[in-house]
């Protein structure tokens, strides 16, 4: 299972073979969703209500939900071109961004009735906009979008028009989040996160002494838990100044996670596991 998002009170997981798994009882069981129209890998999925939710992944797939989870229908593929797309986020039931391999970023505005191409402007080096874009996420009517070579674009138009913003890092970045607060939290490589609290002019490195890649943030009741591969949980609770983490003894790679009454869900190349409450 590779990402997981919330429909109202329910838990939706996306993964290989096109598996969709329902939870409603806080990841106590899981179901598969009873209509998914594909067999290849989704690798991201995103609900901006109970009802109405879109998975994205290989072959360039965007499927929609409007009712929970439950039945999903294809609205893009792209069969002649296994081109993944990587993720998506929806401001509204009409305007979203679908992001992926080779700077392919996708927009629409109805819905994903239809979708259209959007070209990004060369990187500041002068090459050629080809880097794999990772996690778009966003706040507001402002977008961040975490790719390779240390690069984060940014669009404040929904993601029509696009600028990168230089964090000082190398290597790639595989996750975001904007905070309730308004900071931004991005990880990747080697158990790096870099922390912006002015729109990502300016950027932190935040030492977490933790070289495992980061693969997803989440933020709870004002408590921050990032993943990682290696089996590593890491939690702030005070704005992502400082982490702590922990490591599971089966240094099962985490793909991405999800607070529960119990604790958090972990979501795993061999299923999802709940990992108990911990506090600092």
């Amino acid at each position: 299972m590779l990402e997981v998002a919330r429909a109202g009170r329910r838990i939706v997981a996306v993964g290989n073979y096109g598996i969709i798994l329902l939870s409603d009882d806080e990841g106590m069981h899981v179901r598969q969703a009873s209509s998914v129209p594909i067999s290849s890998t989704l690798t991201s999925v995103f609900f901006l209500d109970q009802q109405k939710g879109w998975a994205v992944g290989h072959w360039g797939t965007i499927l929609r939900t409007i009712d929970g989870g439950e039945n999903w229908t294809i609205q893009r593929q792209d069969v002649a071109e296994d081109r993944p797309l990587f993720s998506v986020h929806f401001f509204n039931e009409n305007e979203g961004v679908a992001v992926g391999l080779w700077s392919l970023v996708l927009k629409t505005s109805d819905g994903g009735i239809t979708w259209s191409a959007i070209s990004l402007p060369k990187p500041p080096d002068g090459s050629k906009a080809d880097r794999n874009l990772y996690k778009v996420f966003g706040g507001g009517d402002s977008l961040y979008i975490a790719a390779e070579k240390g690069m984060i674009l940014t669009s404040d138009d929904k993601g029509i028009n696009w600028r990168y913003l230089d964090t000082g890092y190398g290597g790639s970045f595989w996750a975001g989040i904007v905070l309730a607060d308004g900071s931004i939290l991005i990880g990747g490589l080697r158990g790096t996160i870099y922390r912006s609290t002015d729109k990502g002019k300016h950027w932190t490195a935040i030492t977490t002494d933790n070289k495992s890649s980061i693969t997803d943030f989440v933020e709870a009741d004002g408590v921050i838990f990032a993943s990682a591969k290696d089996g590593v949980l890491l939690e702030s609770v005070d704005g992502g100044t400082k982490f702590i983490w922990k490591q599971r003894n089966d240094r099962l790679p985490i793909n991405s996670i999800i607070p529960v009454e119990r604790g958090v869900l972990l979501l795993t190349k061999k299923g999802i596991y709940l990992e108990q409450k911990w506090s600092q």
